[in-house]
């Protein structure tokens, strides 16, 4: 599928955390293929490089690019939107992504874990929003989609840290989304909160709790009302919306990918 002028993006100056594989890649290949041009970035620098080559080959070269980024480094997070300034042209489309998950309850959770959990989820968002809003007030209007999770919303008892990371993402988002608005910087800030979701985290899970994927995915398809666990493009049709101008008037919102499990 090729790039398109008038594509949803069409012109459009994105960087994608998280970008090596899973949610993050699909971010990144839908974004190219409706018109954005896009910075790939994540701490696997070569899982980066093959997305951005992924796209290059279906779209042209010069459509996307990568660098290995740290986002719990606020040095990184300078190199990144440098590497935007330099590569695309500018910035107008951050899609906050890299995340991680925590195991253990609030008495097993190892509190070094515990910090993880937050330095990648939370405060790779402040550092990430912080430095790149500069570029992106020169290149307005703009958005920022940060992912979040349903979990963010609905608490676990076995997950106390990524329950607490993720709710912290909603609600800083919402003081984005109001900080870019009252200084009139036509930068809109909203979250993406997504249920289970075939990514190579549920292999992961699969793995670590020593069962089938099948048996796994069919355990998760029953918590979930209509009864299927989703796919990457099912995110990033949502971030893509958010990313274009058809969603200029949703700022500080949450949108929830789940399946109907928040509506029970």
């Amino acid at each position: 599928m090729a790039a398109s002028t008038n594509g949803r993006v069409a012109g459009k100056l994105a960087l994608v955390t998280g970008a090596a594989q899973g949610l993050g890649a699909a971010h990144s290949m839908l974004l190219a293929q409706e018109g954005a041009r896009v910075l790939c970035t994540d701490i696997n620098g070569d899982g980066a490089s093959d997305t951005a080559a992924r796209i290059n080959d279906a779209l042209g070269e010069g459509t996307a690019f990568a660098i290995r980024h740290d986002v719990t480094d606020p040095a990184e997070w300078e190199a990144a939107v440098d590497a935007a300034r330099e590569n695309l042209g500018g910035l107008n489309v951050l899609v906050n992504n890299a995340g991680i998950g925590v195991a253990g309850n609030i008495e097993t959770c190892d509190f070094d874990d515990w910090k993880r959990c937050f330095s990648i989820n939370v405060d790779s968002i402040f550092h990430g929003c912080q430095k790149a809003l500069p570029l992106m007030r020169e290149h307005a209007p703009g958005s920022i989609v940060n992912i979040s999770s349903i979990a963010g919303l609905i608490a676990s008892d076995t997950m106390p840290a990524y329950n607490s990371s993720k709710a912290a993402v909603w609600m800083l988002s919402k003081s984005i989304a109001l900080h870019c608005a009252k200084n009139n910087m036509q930068i809109r800030c909203n979250s993406v909160h997504p249920t289970f979701v075939d990514t190579p985290i549920l292999d992961g899970t699969a793995k670590n709790h020593k069962i089938d994927k099948d048996v796994l995915m069919e355990k998760l398809a029953r918590q979930i009302p209509l009864k299927f666990v989703g796919e990457p493009n099912d995110i990033a049709n949502a971030v893509l919306y958010l990313a274009s101008d058809e969603s200029r008037f949703m700022t500080g919102a949450e949108l929830k990918l789940d399946g109907g499990i928040s509506a029970m």
